[in-house]
This record gives structure tokens, sequence and C-alpha cells, in this order.
């Protein structure tokens, strides 16, 4: 199986999404340029963190216009699957790959901490393999409010599309342990189709125990095992 990271003017966590995937789980891993639009060889496509573009306009604003964009929009309509983290979530929502959008945090500052965020779904290639149901994973954004109207936030429950949820340590959930004001506590969803995963906390910084959690490498080990058995 074969990874890429896409590589945004701004982005500053793809060396990391590289590292893990490639270094750590030995995984045949490719950087893309945003104006690569070749993306066939792939198997999965990691859009990772940052401050794509600058963050002009909005998060994710304009990232969405980048030549790869309108090929992923192909690569997603034939199954392969696609993980988009913190500033990746954001360009997937502004593209419309994901529903819903981002608004600034409710303390209006940017939060840099360890977080827990609840396993809503295991039936999911992104969770399947999961050994743990609370994941103690970090997150570093300033908009990651996540915003949904009545109606989607009801498709994403009927749909089982709510993977991640803020919570405490031992997986209780509640406006204490929301940590940027996000609508049901929400912290990560997938499509319908569930080959597209958009998440704010960041896997990649808690993939080796010396980061203080290894938790975010479930995350990817579970991707691998699903590709792995089809």
């Amino acid at each position: 199986m074969k990874f890429g990271v896409v590589v945004f003017p701004g982005s500053n966590c793809d060396a990391d999404c590289f590292y893990v995937l490639n270094n750590v789980l030995n995984c045949n891993t490719k950087y893309i340029w945003h104006k690569d639009t070749k993306l066939n060889d792939f198997d999965c496509i990691v859009l990772p963190g940052g401050f794509s573009y600058g963050d002009y306009l909005r998060t994710g604003a304009i990232a969405r216009f980048s030549p790869v964009m309108s090929e992923l929009f192909n690569f997603v309509k034939k199954g392969k699957f696609v993980i988009g983290i913190c500033n990746g979530f954001q360009v997937l929502l502004e593209s419309g790959i994901l529903s819903g959008a981002m608004l600034r945090n409710k303390n209006l500052n940017f939060i840099c901490k360890y977080v827990y965020i609840k396993v809503e779904n295991k039936n999911t290639p992104f969770t399947k393999f999961c050994t743990k149901e609370i994941l103690k994973i970090p997150i570093a954004h300033k908009d990651g409010n996540y915003y949904i109207d009545s109606q989607g936030l009801e498709e994403l429950k009927e749909n089982n599309q709510i993977i991640f949820r803020y919570s405490d340590k031992n997986g209780n959930i509640s406006q204490d342990t929301n940590p940027n004001g996000s609508i049901y506590n929400i912290a990560g969803i997938i499509n319908k189709e569930a080959n597209v995963l958009g998440m704010m906390p960041h896997p990649e910084r808690s993939s080796e125990s010396i980061l203080g959690s290894s938790d975010g490498i479930l995350i990817f080990k579970s991707i691998i095992k699903w590709l792995s058995k089809r």
C-alpha cells in the first residue's frame, strides 16, 4: 500500500505525518505537491495540519482551490481513503467533501494541549482496529470550533458519521471536556461512504510514547490493517 502526504504552501505538519507513516510504520510514503494531480498510485492520502496559504480569508479556503483538490474529488469517488488532520480537516470542509464548517474557538485563543477523545464509531476503516476507546491526542488550533446546522447534525448522528468526541479520560462527555466549543463535542467525522476522515486532534503528534502518548498511531494502524485486508 502507498500513502501520499499533500504539501500546501504553509503546511507545517507534513513532515510529521511523513515520518510516522514512513519511518515508524514502514509504509511506502511520498510527498504530493499541491500542484500535482496524479494520485492513482496512492491508496490513502493525508491532508496535514498547518496554515495552508497562511489561512488567508478562512482556514482552508484557498487550499480548497489547489490543483490537487480537483483530483482528490475523483480519488474519493473511487473509494480510496483520505485523512484530513486539523487544517486538512478544514480544507475538506471548505471543499464540501465533508459537511460543516469551522468557527473560531469559543475563547478566541489558539489552544495547544493534550485532550481526550472518545471513539464513537468503531466500525470504520479508521477505528476498526483501535485497541482503545479513549485516545489521548493533542490539539493545536485557533479555528477548531466545528459547526453544522441542526439538520446536518441529525444526519451525522443517523449515519454514524461522528467518529470522535471530546471527553475526559474516562469517556465522560460534557461542556467541561469541550476545548473549543464544537457542537456536540465533535472532534472528528467521516463522509457517508466512510472513506474520508476529518479530525482536529493531531494523531501524528502522539504516535510515539516519547511524545507523551502513542494513542494516535492506532488510527494509522487501523487504516493500514483495513487496507491490507481488502
